[in-house]
């Protein structure tokens, strides 16, 4: 089916080009949301009175877009989740778990524009794409952690995922200590 493009929609097309897609992708997804006209004569002609309606249109949402993004960019969020000890997660953390920490920072974030491409599984730093607009695309960072605590290291750069094992640190300094109390152990013995 060829369509009308009225915003840009990724990769297909930018607004008013005329494209060919697939009958259910017109049918379910751009006629319904209002991203497509059918390409008739009538919807052609219909398109060109509209053309500047819709590109002022377009030009004030990718503006408000733009302003929200520069407060957006960079942002933080922190995600408490239950972990084991290699730092993989007992779920996932989803667009919609960072969608609404998003909201409680502030931010009004559909999690329709957060862009994962696969759920995040494991404790970390992880950057995720935010697409505001067709044409905004900003990056928020998720630092998924076991506590408040551990996403404060996390922020500060401790890895995590690294296992420590606390057992032989205390050895160590046993085996430092040890040797110490010995000698002073033989020199008692010698005076």
């Amino acid at each position: 089916m060829e369509v009308i493009l009225l915003e840009r929609v990724a990769k297909l097309g930018q607004m008013g080009e005329v494209v060919r897609v697939k009958d259910g992708f017109a049918r379910n997804f751009l006629l319904p949301s209002g991203k497509a006209l059918r390409a008739t004569k009538e919807n052609k002609t219909r398109f060109e009175t509209m053309k500047a309606q819709l590109e002022t249109r377009n030009l004030e949402l990718k503006t408000e877009a733009a302003k929200v993004g520069e407060k957006l960019n960079g942002t933080e969020v922190v995600l408490v989740r239950q972990a084991g000890e290699t730092g993989q997660l007992y779920g996932s953390v989803s667009t919609r778990d960072i969608a609404e920490a998003l909201t409680a920072a502030g931010f009004s974030v559909a999690r329709h524009q957060i862009v994962l491409n696969h759920p995040i599984k494991t404790i970390g730093l992880h950057d995720v794409p935010v697409t505001l607009h067709p044409e905004v695309e900003v990056t928020v960072r998720a630092n998924v952690a076991r506590s408040p605590e551990e996403a404060a290291r996390q922020s500060r750069g401790e890895d995590l995922t690294v296992v420590r094992d606390d057992e032989d640190e205390d050895e160590a300094e046993y085996l430092e200590e040890a040797p110490a109390e010995a000698g002073d152990e033989a020199e008692a013995e010698q005076a």
